[in-house]
């Protein structure tokens, strides 16, 4: 708070102007002291105040892991694990597209399996030009995503969402997808145009803006607006740390992210999905090899 103006709390206004003319503030006059708290009251008060700090050691150590990665050089990305589908991906300067198209289709099938389908579709076409892609039908992308085998679970959904997608940056973007994110936008404003794109909900979107700024290195204004994207992965984890309830919902988790890290809540996302991948599964843990093991509540009760 500012000095000069809160000297009574919320009373502030009528303190400060009764110190200056040398009376007393009415506030303090009528001001009831708290009764004394029980014994019971005071050891609930310790332990939300010990709960307290040890959240505060496992933010700070995701927070200090994520810094690591966002500070780290660039370096090419393995999305799917396949070199020429990753040349691609990583193409922002050539094919920008291929990227956008390939976060509108990472939905409800594993990640490097949707990653995919821009690569795939190339092989088929020869290519993957704006120009090329802005050419086809609605069913001739559903015919590339059917034939000879399904590139996604549910084919006519994301034929559709694939075809709109190139339209949007068509018209939208003049075909250019990188200026969804030039110029140095707000985190809003890049998490905003990504929610723009059908089949794009608040988790991809954020997802998008946050690989851009910490992968690829792309400059933005702030970063108060990507959120922590909360997959299963992520729950789990926040749960186990004991941030939030085992019945975590994907609401608290975005929530719980803001109140720790406000400046930039997504920071702890790539930290949280790669413990709960690697180390902290579903069944089985493996608690001695994550570097939460320490500070995590869970790994102490083993």
């Amino acid at each position: 708070m500012r000095a000069g103006g809160t000297d009574c709390g919320k009373f502030g206004w009528a303190a400060g102007h009764a110190k200056r003319s040398g009376k007393n503030c009415p506030a303090q006059e009528s001001l009831q002291l708290p009764a004394i708290s029980a014994p019971g009251q005071f050891r609930s008060t310790a332990a939300v105040s010990r709960r307290s700090m040890n959240e505060k050691s496992i933010r700070d150590r995701l927070v200090e892991h994520g810094q690591a990665l966002f500070r780290a050089p660039k370096q090419p990305i393995p999305f799917t694990k396949e070199p020429q589908a990753d040349a691609l991906l990583n193409d922002l300067a050539n094919h920008p597209h291929a990227f956008v198209i390939a976060c509108v289709m990472d939905r409800q099938v594993k990640a490097e399996r949707a990653w995919l389908i821009p690569y795939r579709v190339s092989e088929k076409i020869g290519g993957f030009s704006i120009e090329v892609l802005s050419a086809l039908s609605r069913e001739d992308v559903n015919r590339l995503m059917r034939e000879p085998e399904p590139l996604h679970r549910f084919v006519d959904t994301m034929a559709d969402h694939f075809h709109s997608a190139v339209q949007r940056i068509r018209s939208n973007y003049a075909g250019n997808a990188a200026l969804i994110w030039a110029g140095e936008p707000s985190s809003a404003e890049v998490v905003y145009r990504f929610l723009q794109f059908d089949g794009v909900g608040p988790k991809i979107a954020s997802m998008a803006a946050n690989i851009l700024a910490r992968e690829f290195k792309i400059p933005l204004s702030d970063y108060y607006s990507i959120d922590i994207s909360a997959d299963v992965h992520v729950r789990r984890v926040f749960s186990r740390l004991g941030l939030c309830a085992a019945d975590v919902t994907v609401e608290q988790v975005i929530y719980k992210a803001r109140a720790l890290y406000p400046e930039f809540p997504g920071m702890m996302d790539l930290p949280c999905w790669e413990i709960g991948r690697n180390w902290c599964k579903s069944r089985r843990p493996v608690c001695g090899d994550c570097y939460m093991n320490d500070l995590c509540p869970s790994a102490k009760q083993k």
